[in-house]
């Protein structure tokens, strides 16, 4: 019964171990011809596996690539999560949106995810803002508002639902302004971080000090929830590439 299950444990681990193989190849490919360009037999080949096994996966590649962008979120959470625990200011307003700006830096296609880059996603692009993921992003920008509302730490003379609307607006006016630019206007990618989050603290945030002892209370208290949806991602993630 024990080797049994230990056979068990091993397919299971052999398994999750090939779909990251095969996700790496598909964020590979996708990032070096754009996703309408990178097909299935591409990110077998990619990947050093047959075809067939990539629909032992997934029915479609459109699934494949919902899975690389859920995979995509969870190491990007996990980036913002090491550099706002190593920031005793990191759950401020300005700390939050300076760490997630500079972990998007290590995540491109997230990035052209976030843009709607049609050069990279293609088709995939088109009619994202009305689906599950384009909500879920938006609901996770209000609970960090809502959270930071608690603490004082953001203006309350507006609704939250308008603070998303504007800290949207800020952030993603860096990033569609940037092609724009000439190279001698445009920051490299961490001053632009710094850049954003500046804009994002001037915009919303409270006009009012911060006491060390209450910045720890709300760093610790932050660091907690966003611990717990590390965990709850990581663990759905899991589930699904098992499965």
């Amino acid at each position: 019964m024990v080797r049994q299950q230990d056979q068990q444990q091993e397919v299971t681990l052999q398994r999750t171990a090939r779909a990251h193989r095969i996700l790496d190849a598909a964020t590979l490919l996708i990032l070096r011809w754009g996703y309408d360009k990178t097909n299935i037999e591409d990110i077998a080949k990619q990947a050093g596996v047959g075809k067939g096994t990539i629909y032992l996966h997934w029915k479609t590649r459109e699934d494949l690539f919902k899975m690389l962008i859920k995979r995509e979120q969870l190491e990007l959470a996990k980036d913002l999560r090491q550099g706002i625990s190593d920031d005793p200011a990191g759950a401020t307003l300005y700390g939050i949106y300076k760490h997630y700006t500079r972990a998007l830096i290590k995540h491109p296609l997230l990035k052209a995810f976030l843009l709607r880059d049609s050069t990279v996603l293609g088709k995939f692009a088109r009619g994202e803002h009305s689906n599950p993921a384009f909500a879920a992003r938006i609901t996770g920008f209000k609970m960090y508002l809502e959270f930071l509302r608690e603490y004082g730490l953001v203006r309350t003379d507006l609704s939250v639902n308008q603070q998303v609307y504007m800290l949207s607006a800020v952030v993603m006016g860096f990033y569609f302004v940037e092609p724009m630019m000439p190279d001698e206007f445009t920051p490299p990618a961490e001053e632009m971080s710094d850049l954003i989050a500046d804009s994002v603290q001037r915009t919303l945030g409270a006009n009012r000090g911060t006491s060390a002892q209450e910045l720890q209370r709300i760093h610790l208290t932050f660091m907690s929830y966003l611990n717990q949806a590390v965990i709850a991602a990581e663990t759905q993630l899991q589930q699904e590439l098992e499965n």
